[in-house]
């Protein structure tokens, strides 16, 4: 569908710095609005979930949780974007090692091998109260997709591991790794989108605003538009 109303407002249902790097660098200046989410007992509801079914899930709680926790404080018409990352590492989802001695462990394992880096994403359309057409409705419907990139890890040396692991950096970081910092020094590749590595992926939020009838460009904030 087409909408020629104003430009949406984006709500960034994360507290992630990179998630909010990326938007920013894309032109986009988000509404920062995180909420509390068990993620232990979102993923208890699970029965037997793939791991894309997993951070799927997560992401989609992450947006809700915002829509409920904090529905004042989101204008009318914004895009409300979720996400969650995790990676894949022989066949077991990692999520982040919040230590240093764990980020030492994490990568003591995945060093010279082969994961897949899973993001999810859910978008809600957050509208106006009188907003009740069919059409209306319809745009309404959630926006989930999930990105799924290869990442090849350096063999990295012990003691270049424990210097990471030392820097606080990956503690936060699905997979115990930036690629955009630090953690670029010890990624030989990715095959995939780069974004969704880093936190989100931008052709994802770009499909999710087209299916709410925006252009991504009506995203971008005046100064990115020159």
């Amino acid at each position: 569908m087409s909408n020629s109303e104003a430009a949406p407002q984006v709500v960034l249902a994360s507290q992630s710095p990179s998630r909010l790097s990326i938007l920013r660098s894309a032109g986009v200046e988000p509404l920062v609005l995180p909420a509390g989410v068990d993620e232990d007992a979102e993923v208890a509801t699970l029965d037997s979930p793939t791991p894309a079914e997993t951070v799927q899930h997560l992401a989609h709680a992450k947006a809700r949780a915002v829509v409920r926790q904090r529905r004042a404080e989101i204008p009318e018409h914004s895009l409300v974007i979720g996400g969650d990352s995790m990676l894949l590492l022989d066949g077991v989802l990692q999520g982040k090692p919040h230590t240093a001695e764990e980020t030492i462990r994490r990568w003591e394992r995945q060093r010279g091998k082969v994961a897949e880096l899973i993001t999810g994403h859910a978008v809600l359309y957050v509208g106006s109260a009188d907003e009740e057409n069919e059409e209306q409705a319809a745009a309404r419907e959630p926006y989930v997709e999930v990105s799924t990139t290869r990442v090849h890890f350096a063999d990295v040396s012990d003691r270049d591991i424990a210097a990471y692991a030392a820097t606080g950096e990956p503690w936060e970081c699905a997979g115990a790794f930036t690629l955009e910092a630090l953690g670029g020094w010890f990624i030989e590749r990715i095959e995939g989108d780069p974004s969704s590595v880093i936190g989100l992926s931008l052709p994802v939020i770009r499909r999710a605003s087209a299916h709410f009838g925006y252009p991504v460009s009506s995203l971008w904030h005046r100064g990115a538009l020159g």
